[in-house]
């Protein structure tokens, strides 16, 4: 009987651990979770966030500038003059011509143009946020009265180097209002290469702890309607998400772009969106030029003819009406919610979460390491 009661002792001291292990696993697994978990991304009631509009209707104007490469200059600095100098140039046009602009939007390279190389060749032909030259477009946008969005190459001494492709926000008062990191690149684009520059994706875990969750899709609330800025291209997911977090007008900047994509991106999103490119001489074969502005049922309201010539697209946007009873778009997510949570994409997150020392050095590289960790067998290839 004794050794029974042991036994039993045992057995009931052995659950008990058992349990408190397990108990302890789950609440260390909830201590671990971000605090930003918590946070309210969306609406379930199908609003969203905003402050009051200033007026009924606000003017985009676009940006189409060629673009010179910091690369091509005797030195940085007379490269970074030239181009500042440039876009102070064509924004005091677009605030003396036509209508007075309430959104003034610049391509992806305006400053530094890009620069091919390795890892260390490019870093020096980036700026910093902030910097002079935020400064200094920020007094374009204090003079206009007006917001000024840029994108750039940007390095920043808390990624250390990393190339990170930002879309800078200069509000109405001259200073930063907000920027945008690009949210991922594209892939397989190329066969020989992948793009190097640093992006949410890439360094997720590592961005959301310094930013916050809310920071991987932001929205600027202004009084000119709720904004976001992207360089991201032929990715659904990546605007849906900006869209149920309450965007009202996309402005996105790119290298080169797809005028459908432009298109079937706000119609199916239910949002204003702007496209600003750069100039290329037609003979290099490249789909430059060409920035247009969409409203949200695919109508094209302006649009450059040209691909090589330097210009200004300017479009009215009603947004009080737009705004209006308005709620974020209707998606069929609880219908595909299945297929989404098993499908894992090729190359995983946080695939540059490492030390700089390791970061690729050159497109070939980064193509060796996404192959390398790509959960496809085997590895996708270029597209186009």
């Amino acid at each position: 009987m004794k050794t029974r009661l042991i036994t039993i002792s045992f057995l009931l001291a052995l659950l008990w651990t058992s349990a408190c292990k397990e108990n302890m696993e789950k609440s260390t697994a909830i201590d671990d979770t971000p605090k930003n978990s918590e946070t309210e991304l969306v609406k379930a009631d199908g609003t969203y966030d905003k402050v009051p509009l200033e007026k009924d209707s606000i003017v985009i104007k676009v940006m189409q500038t060629r673009v010179k490469s910091l690369s091509s200059f005797p030195s940085i600095e007379e490269g970074l003059e030239e181009n500042m100098k440039y876009m102070e140039q064509i924004a005091k046009q677009a605030m003396t011509e036509g209508d007075k602009p309430d959104f003034i939007l610049f391509h992806e390279f305006p400053l530094t143009g890009y620069s091919s190389g390795t890892r260390q060749e490019k870093l020096p032909f980036t700026i910093e946020v902030p910097g002079r030259q935020t400064e200094r477009i920020g007094k374009i946008a204090k003079e206009c009265d007006c917001y000024v969005i840029f994108g750039s190459y940007v390095r920043d001494k808390e990624w250390p180097d990393h190339i990170l492709s930002i879309n800078t926000v200069m509000g109405r008062d001259g200073e930063i209002a907000k920027t945008f990191w690009k949210s991922r690149n594209i892939k397989r684009l190329y066969k020989d290469r992948e793009i190097t520059t640093t992006t949410i994706e890439a360094v997720r875990d590592s961005y959301r702890a310094k930013y916050g969750v809310e920071e991987e899709f932001p929205v600027l609330k202004t009084e000119f309607g709720n904004i976001a800025v992207s360089t991201v291209q032929f990715d659904p997911f990546i605007f849906a998400a900006f869209a149920m977090r309450g965007t009202e007008i996309m402005l996105r900047t790119a290298t080169l772009f797809a005028e459908e994509d432009v298109v079937f991106t706000a119609w199916s999103n239910d949002f204003y969106s702007a496209m600003a490119n750069f100039t290329l001489p037609v003979s290099t074969g490249y789909n430059a030029g060409e920035s247009v502005i969409v409203s949200p049922n695919g109508k094209i309201l302006a649009k450059h003819p040209s691909k090589e010539e330097d210009g200004i697209v300017e479009a009215k946007i009603p947004i009080a009406s737009f705004r209006k009873d308005r709620t974020i778009p209707n998606y069929a997510l609880e219908m595909t919610k299945p297929v989404f949570e098993q499908y894992l994409q090729e190359v995983p997150i946080n695939h540059l979460e490492m030390s700089k020392e390791k970061l690729p050095k050159t497109g070939q590289e980064m193509k060796a390491l996404m192959d390398s960790i790509s959960r496809y067998s085997p590895p996708k290839k270029a597209t186009w």
